[in-house]
């Protein structure tokens, strides 16, 4: 397959969309290369660590490449590119700090009676995550985007070039599914109803 060449400045989401349906190869990877560094550099001021950082970059243009339908919507590629690295760079620093926390407290109070219990809940864990990925591929994304990152229904639909109701029917759809199949689970293992933090993974659902 033959690529067209072109110099014509990247501006908006439409410009780009038009050019990766045309094979474009060289404006994208000009546009690309206009923007990798920069961005790599603002990543990295949040998460301190250069390959997690060209990781976000990386992902940022991945999901550009995969999902071209969410270009629709973006009139300034420059400030939806640096909004959605220093977003992402912002999950990536809470996670960890919410991961090493939550490390700290187990340390410290950890005892012999408490390994059950923990074991017992990174079952849970595994199960609900199984789940999610068993999940529609947009009601996934849409879920994660929702409970895991944190983003608000309006910033989901600018994400994903769709709607706020959209948004609304597919997390619905999940929260559904996700509940019923934890349930099925709960009935299936009596064993997880006794665990306190069913509770939790309910207040999750819901």
């Amino acid at each position: 397959m033959q690529f067209k060449e072109s110099i014509v400045p990247i501006a908006t989401g439409r410009e780009l969309r038009h050019l990766i349906e045309q094979n474009d190869q060289v404006a994208f990877t000009a546009f690309y290369s206009e923007y990798f560094q920069k961005l790599i550099l603002v990543a990295d001021k949040y998460v301190k660590d250069s390959p997690i950082a060209e990781g976000i970059v990386q992902n940022v243009f991945l999901k550009i490449w995969e999902d071209k339908d969410l270009l629709l919507s973006i009139n300034s590629l420059r400030a939806y590119l640096y909004r959605s690295v220093i977003n992402a760079a912002l999950n990536f620093v809470n996670r960890k700090r919410n991961i090493e926390r939550h490390h700290i407290i187990i340390a410290e109070h950890i005892s012999h009676n408490d390994i059950d219990a923990l074991d017992q809940q990174n079952e849970l864990i595994v199960l609900l995550y199984n789940e999610i990925d068993l999940l529609p591929e947009k009601c996934q994304k849409v879920f994660k985007l929702c409970r895991l990152e944190g983003l608000k229904y309006k910033d989901i639909a600018i994400e994903l070039g769709i709607s706020e109701k959209t948004v609304e029917n597919h997390m619905s759809n999940a929260l559904r599914i996700l509940r019923l199949r934890m349930l099925q689970h709960a009935d299936s293992d009596p064993s997880f109803k006794k665990i306190k933090y069913f509770s939790l993974f309910n207040l999750f659902l819901y």
